[in-house]
Formats: structure tokens, C-alpha cells, sequence
């Protein structure tokens, strides 16, 4: 599924026009990533998790020459499904 095809999914759900269920998808992306900028982290009762994993620096090595090399150290989003959702699965 990709991002039209969720809007209109989404309004059809809700009984929305498109341009608004497509506002209210971008409103909910960019809120999810201003907080996840922030540090905080969304949690959304049944449906999962969403927060900011840190990754340490390290040493790796070039798999091309085998030459080691310091990883710096980064965040990534990450996102942990919550019970119901998992259930609504199987």
C-alpha cells in the first residue's frame, strides 16, 4: 500500500474528503517526527510504540579491505507493535 492508497482507505474510514485525510496523515508524520527529534517517545495504546534508538560509535571493518574504521555514533527511529496489534494478526 502506498500513500494514496492509504489516504483514500483512511477516507473512506473516517467519512473524509481525501485533501483532509490526506492533511490529517501529514499532520500525524511530521508530529511523529518532531517529537522523535525531541527525545520523546509515542505511545499509542494497542497499536505500538514509536522512539529514538541510540546507536553507540564503534569500530568496524571495510568489508572491501578489511582496513578498520570508527562508525560514528547515531539515532534511528524505531517502532515496537503494540499487543492488539500483534493479536489482530494471528
Amino acid at each position: 500500500m502506498n500513500k494514496n492508497e492509504l489516504v483514500a482507505k483512511m477516507a473512506e474510514k473516517a467519512g473524509l474528503k481525501k485533501t483532509e485525510a490526506e492533511k490529517a496523515l501529514k499532520a500525524f508524520t511530521e508530529t511523529v517526527a518532531e517529537e522523535l527529534k525531541n527525545g520523546e517517545k509515542i505511545q499509542l495504546v494497542g497499536f505500538g510504540t514509536f522512539e529514538v534508538a541510540e546507536r553507540p560509535a564503534r569500530e568496524g571493518r571495510n568489508p572491501r579491505t578489511g582496513e578498520t574504521m570508527k562508525i560514528a555514533a547515531s539515532k534511528s527511529p524505531k517502532f515496537k507493535a503494540g499487543k492488539a496489534l500483534k493479536d489482530s494478526l494471528n
